[in-house]
């Protein structure tokens, strides 16, 4: 396994931009594909961004496309997640996870998760 500790959560407006970062330790982190999935209230969590393990590939949930970007830096161990137009339907808990399987969306597949960091966007 993988351990996984987000960062970079807070309080913005419509409009704005953030980042968050995921620093990992434990297996070796340059071989696992890497996600971001929310999780609003009363609501299941959610695929946002996926990364392969070496980087070149990426995959988006619709609604985040063309506005958020997953990056990974194999070197420091670290996957980001660059937010911008943020809307308050964007407001949730983000929690990065690690899997051994191939770039996916499937929460199932991923098997190391983060303890989560809360982006609220006020309107």
């Amino acid at each position: 396994q993988v351990q996984l500790v987000e960062s970079g959560g807070g309080l913005v407006q419509a409009g704005d931009s953030l980042r968050l970062s995921c620093a990992a330790s434990g297996r070796t982190f340059s071989t696992v594909t890497m996600g971001w999935f929310r999780q609003a209230p009363g609501e299941e969590r959610e695929f946002v961004a996926g990364i392969s393990s070496g980087g070149s590939r990426t995959y988006y949930a619709d609604s985040v496309k063309g506005r958020f970007t997953i990056s990974r830096d194999n070197a420091k161990n670290t996957v980001s997640l660059q937010m911008s137009s943020l809307t308050p339907e964007d407001t949730a808990v983000y929690y990065c996870a690690a899997s051994s399987k191939w770039l996916t969306g499937l929460r199932e597949l991923y098997d190391s998760w983060g303890q989560g960091t809360q982006v609220t966007v006020s309107s």
